[in-house]
């Protein structure tokens, strides 16, 4: 283990965070234009983040057991080259079926940079700075998650002027968005080559931090609080995939905004305004147990919600963004709620609730499979069930510690 911090490895860690939400969080943005262009319902539409995030359910523990076995800097080396075959694939041949097998190949490279840098920003940081670089790769992840769909946006307004009217003899005149996974496959080649001749430190992972044997999580499995809190995370990732994946296509079709620019935006800004409201959290958890915080933001959010569903057009594209804001301190909070709630295995425990990001697959599935049935409005009323789900979290969570306020100077771990 490093005694010194290394910046440059901490630099690259958080452009490596950058490029995961770069290229994970554009999906939804996306959406209108694959149904149109390759002719889809809203079933077949939604198999393609659920071809995404169901390589977390895949990849997640395999990952956290190959660590122990390969370096960090292998590890992350084969996870660009598995996300620039996928990206490439799509942009040589776009048609349905590669979009699928396409975004499946990147979310197993997503995944294996997850399980990799976390350990890897622990020890090149220095263990005293770990809270607060977890907490600003939080904020860069965000930042991405912003700027991605403004460079769709961007991409598919100009593809034919300027420097971008080479890249348009590469992309099918009817499928503009097409360049943006040119775009993916050249960001990933370009990680390969950073990553290829940086010098790593040694990675020693805490017993905290090693995935543990198979039985090992078998057990974990068999307790009910184990579940309760898989099932927390497979609903707060589904709840956010399943709002941000569709928030330019509802507007599209019920209030006919624009999916290549005012919907991109208001999917931008929901990825914004949850960086933001991380930094609101951060601050009110000083201040606040954060199970209250859960219950008040939830609430909010819910609220929020239930304004962009049945308000106008207008209010719509404001009361997206805001879910985003709400919901910005669910995923931290019941993570740290859960790993507070046992006291061992925290390496494995944290390895089953990573697999609940699989979550993000299955809820925009099934939103989509109601909207071919009743609508899209209809559809996405079912994320009321995940929602409140969270929402009971800050009623039934009993955790062994918990964060204190201010005046006792000790916060939740």
């Amino acid at each position: 283990m490093m005694k010194t911090r290394n910046y440059y490895i901490v630099g690259l860690i958080m452009l490596t965070f950058f490029v995961i939400s770069f290229l994970t969080n554009v999906i939804g943005p996306l959406i209108p234009d694959i149904i149109k262009g390759f002719s889809l319902s809203l079933t077949l539409v939604a198999l393609l983040p659920f071809a995404f995030f169901i390589a977390y359910g895949v990849m997640s523990i395999p990952a956290g057991m190959l660590i122990e076995k390969y370096k960090a800097k292998k590890m992350m080396v084969a996870a660009f080259v598995v996300a620039f075959f996928g990206a490439l694939l799509l942009s040589l041949f776009p048609n349905y079926l590669t979009a699928v097998l396409s975004l499946f190949l990147i979310g197993c490279g997503m995944a294996m940079l997850q399980v990799v840098i976390n350990p890897l920003l622990r020890t090149s940081g220095g263990e005293e700075h770990y809270a607060f670089n977890s907490v600003l790769a939080q904020l860069i992840f965000g930042l991405a998650s912003f700027v991605s769909p403004l460079v769709y946006s961007y991409l598919v307004v100009n593809i034919q002027s300027g420097t971008l009217h080479k890249l348009s003899t590469l992309v099918p005149p009817t499928l503009p968005w097409i360049s943006l996974y040119w775009l993916f496959t050249l960001i990933c080649l370009m990680m390969i080559v950073i990553i290829a001749i940086s010098k790593f430190p040694k990675v020693a992972l805490t017993q905290e931090e090693k995935a543990g044997a198979l039985q090992t999580h078998i057990d974990l499995l068999k307790k009910p609080i184990v579940l309760l809190y898989f099932f927390a995370i497979f609903c707060y990732v589904g709840t956010e995939q399943g709002i941000a994946n569709w928030i330019s296509q509802f507007l599209s079709v019920y209030h006919h905004y624009d999916p290549q620019t005012t919907g991109a935006n208001a999917v931008a800004y929901f990825w914004g305004l949850m960086t933001a409201g991380g930094v609101l959290g951060l601050l009110l958890l000083k201040l606040i147990d954060s199970r209250k915080v859960l219950i008040g933001f939830t609430l909010l959010a819910i609220i929020s919600f239930t304004v962009a569903l049945f308000g106008s057009g207008a209010s719509a594209l404001i009361a997206f963004p805001m879910v985003g804001f709400f919901a910005s301190v669910m995923y931290p909070i019941i993570f740290s709620l859960s790993l507070n709630s046992v006291t061992e295995h925290h390496g494995s425990f944290s390895g089953i609730l990573v697999t609940g990001i699989i979550g993000g697959a299955v809820l925009p599935l099934i939103v989509g499979w109601l909207g071919d049935h009743w609508g899209l409005r209809t559809g996405m009323c079912f994320l009321y069930l995940t929602m409140g789900y969270i929402l009971s979290i800050g009623f039934w969570a009993r955790p062994i510690v918990t964060n204190k306020t201010l005046s006792f100077g000790v916060r939740e771990r």
